[in-house]
């Protein structure tokens, strides 16, 4: 495994511009709380440590990772002042083809959001085979799925009003 060693929210190799003049939507899924709870204190640590306001931050939280297409979708079309929303949730692979149906839902759902209004929506989205696996990636020994999300919105944002 590529990860196993690795910390995968390292950014030093990279320059991360300021989000000072930006404004973040942040939609969190409730379901697999403990995860996802972690993966939004990373991301709105991050915002914050770069630059971002905290009254440029709008948070709302859905019940599970499906919902996070919906929640985007509404908060873009509800306030067009949002520069690129952020989308938290941890799905973990059970007995069932479940796994597979939420993921490609959601990852092609923040797709086609971010397509349909011209911003940047961030699959912030652990996709994982135990609970181990989630806990490395959300503050754990593999980084921030939250802290990377974060970044990636900034810098996509940073991009669309500069290209």
């Amino acid at each position: 495994m590529s990860t196993q060693l690795k910390n995968l929210s390292d950014f030093s190799h990279t320059t991360v511009p300021n989000g000072a003049n930006y404004k973040f939507g942040i939609i969190v899924a409730e379901w697999n709380a403990e995860i996802t709870g972690a993966l939004y204190n990373g991301a709105l640590k991050t915002l914050l440590e770069n630059g971002v306001k905290e009254e440029n931050i709008f948070s709302f939280p859905v019940p599970g990772s499906f919902e996070l297409t919906g929640g985007a979708e509404i908060l873009l079309n509800k306030r067009s002042d949002i520069d690129a929303v952020i989308c938290l949730g941890c799905v973990i692979q059970g007995d069932t083809k479940h796994f597979d149906f939420i993921c490609d839902a959601v990852a092609q759902g923040v797709t086609n959001v971010g397509i349909k209004y011209s911003k940047p929506v961030i699959f912030g989205v652990l996709t994982t085979n135990n609970l181990e696996q989630a806990q490395d990636r959300a503050g754990g020994k593999h980084g921030n799925k939250g802290d990377e999300a974060a970044i990636t919105a900034i810098k996509m944002v940073d991009f669309s009003a500069n290209i």
